[in-house]
């Protein structure tokens, strides 16, 4: 990293963002992106006859990147190829750092349907409860990694002068993914007999590391350098993304703060930031809410009876508070909540983020004004709230 004092002598045309927070940090690669450079791989040598090496694809974060494929091999009728791709988690590896991830790719031609059939193999999990994002049934490969495959495989078909939307099967599976699932919280999530392939932007970023901490102050410590007085602490990518449609401040406001949203809330402090919005969706957001600002999944999880308890503040009948209970993730919560019209929950939920943060703040909560805005996997604003009296400043049309 580089230290703070080097930082703050350098122009903001001269330190981009990107350095400020991760200078000397090993980036990965996502899961999804290993399936899509896999699957890639294996229509070339489908098509082509021959085994492939490397093969480059193009990331939701607008690079191209070239992977080295572990293993190329035929079916013996040469109708089929398996293609794999080690997963590299980077500088913060996660428990999926290793693994083998493969796709076996075959020509379509049991149905009518154009472009990519997507079939979970061995290793990958299946959805049995709603709340995921993913249709039950089907494998547990989300929204990004199954656009940057079936892009990625029509783009090895234009290559050996095929259609774009030429049929294929492409059937995704993870060597020893069963047991690497038992180390996740999968079956708690209703993903049983294997892991997920994952993945917004196609890129691991070292979030859960003292190093990434520290990198998440220095950014605070450049913006407030360069005199910036309103401050986004966004949850992630995603998150930050959207912020941007409501808020009008200039790019170095945004921090992507990560799990430490309360040690980054302190930094403002420290740094005589005025104002710093907290930007989330319904998982992290509801962790603040009870009052824990450092939200990584593996310390504490989603407390479905807060959540119950949320919706009996706002007129629960007691059945529906019970299917709140028993909700297999933060984002069924909010399925429930908006399938049954509970809908003042979410900005309910912002104004307890922003009283434990005065609370997190103690003797200094007066020194900074707290914003939360909660937002939906689409980008939608659920709820917001704010600890000055006149609300958050959000642009014009762009109440929730």
């Amino acid at each position: 990293m580089v230290e703070n004092s080097e930082a703050q002598q350098r122009p903001e045309s001269d330190y981009s963002r990107q350095t400020v927070r991760r200078r000397e940090l090993r980036t990965g690669y996502t899961t999804g992106s290993c399936a899509a450079a896999a699957s890639k791989a294996a229509v070339h040598s489908l098509l082509s006859g021959a085994d492939v090496s490397e093969v480059t694809i193009h990331l939701p974060v607008g690079q191209d990147v070239t992977f080295q494929v572990h293993r190329c091999q035929r079916d013996e009728g040469g109708n089929r190829v398996t293609c794999s791709v080690i997963k590299d988690g980077g500088d913060d590896p996660d428990v999926t750092h290793g693994a083998e991830i493969c796709s076996t790719v075959w020509r379509d031609t049991d149905s009518e349907t154009e472009g990519v059939r997507l079939l979970g193999g061995s290793g990958v999990g299946t959805v049995t409860r709603p709340g995921t994002g993913i249709e039950v049934g089907e494998p547990a490969v989300t929204r990004v990694p199954r656009r940057m495959i079936a892009e990625s495989v029509a783009q090895a078909a234009v290559e050996n002068g095929l259609d774009p939307d030429a049929s294929f099967v492409v059937q995704v599976s993870v060597p020893g993914g069963e047991e690497i699932a038992l180390k996740t919280t999968n079956s708690r999530l209703g993903v049983l007999n294997g892991i997920s392939i994952l993945g917004s932007t196609g890129v691991v970023q070292p979030f859960s590391t003292a190093a990434w901490r520290a990198s998440v102050h220095l950014a605070i410590d450049v913006a407030a350098t360069n005199d910036l007085s309103h401050l986004v602490l966004s949850t992630g990518t995603r998150s930050e993304e959207y912020a941007r449609n409501h808020l009008d401040l200039p790019d170095m406001a945004y921090i992507e703060a990560g799990i430490f949203s309360g040690p980054a809330m302190k930094r403002c402090v420290i740094r005589k930031v005025r104002r710093a919005a907290h930007v989330g969706m319904v998982g992290k957001l509801s962790k603040m809410a009870m009052g824990y600002f450092v939200t990584h999944v593996a310390g504490n999880q989603v407390d479905t009876d807060f959540l119950a308890e949320l919706a009996t503040q706002c007129g629960a009948s007691g059945n529906l508070q019970e299917e709140i209970r028993q909700a297999s993730s933060a984002r069924h919560f909010q399925e429930i909540a908006q399938a049954n019209g509970l809908l003042e929950v979410f900005p309910l939920m912002c104004r307890m983020v922003c009283d434990e943060s005065r609370k997190q703040l103690g003797d200094d909560a007066d020194a900074l004004i707290v914003d939360v805005l909660c937002f939906d996997f689409e980008g939608n604003l659920l709820g917001h709230a704010s600890t000055s009296p006149e609300g958050v400043p959000l642009v014009a049309g762009a109440g929730a």
